[in-house]
């Protein structure tokens, strides 16, 4: 990947629609049969948990080839405090360009911003093989547990990197992930039906 090929920048209301095509791409048949991402993200804009200063978008010769985004939520702390924190996510890369270091450089810029405007950490779920490369470590060892995960569970998907180094410092507690990622099956599949149609499949490694 040449590092001049394509520029990053924030989402416009014009890209939206390229923007959830691009995402329903990426993520179809991947987690569960079919996907759910394209509608969550379709939600999120007018979620007041969203951060608008942080909606990405990736072009690459005129084309919209990536997108990243991020909303606020908060650890419940076991001292009684709600610790403001950042999610991250869906973020996205279009499928043909997918593992050629487009994804990272994408997330790394999305961290970089995300601490200028002086968020403490980001926490969400992901893969340790890819995010641990960018600085991400598991949720664990910073004392923070995933809300209804029973004791001893596997919690390996749960991660966080601090932004400001020491911001989670004493802080033990429990995230909580934001009601907006939470859409009803049959508002995704009426949303869907705007969309050219794709084959659900039930394929190996899925989760869902």
């Amino acid at each position: 990947m040449n590092k001049n090929d394509c520029i990053i920048r924030l989402e416009r209301t014009e890209d939206f629609r390229e923007v959830e095509f691009l995402v329903r791409e990426s993520f179809w048949n991947v987690y569960r049969p079919g996907c759910s991402e394209h509608y969550v993200i379709h939600a999120l804009r007018d979620d007041p948990a969203f951060v608008k200063e942080l909606d990405f978008v990736m072009e690459k010769d005129g084309r919209l080839i990536g997108q990243n985004m991020f909303k606020q939520t908060v650890i419940n702390a076991d001292d009684g405090r709600d610790v403001p924190v950042l999610t991250m996510g869906p973020i996205g890369i279009t499928p043909e360009l997918k593992r050629k270091g487009y994804g990272k450089r994408l997330l790394d810029h999305s961290l970089e911003q995300a601490a200028a405007l002086g968020y403490g950490a980001v926490l969400f779920e992901g893969n340790i093989g890819f995010y641990g490369k960018s600085g991400f470590d598991y949720a664990r060892r910073f004392g923070i547990r995933y809300h209804d995960l029973p004791e001893g569970a596997d919690d390996s998907f749960f991660l966080c990197r601090e932004l400001i180094p020491g911001y989670l410092d004493g802080v033990t507690g429990v995230y909580q992930t934001p009601r907006g990622y939470y859409v009803d099956d049959a508002e995704v599949e009426e949303f869907d039906k705007a969309f050219p149609y794709k084959e659900k499949l039930r394929l190996p490694g899925q989760i869902f």
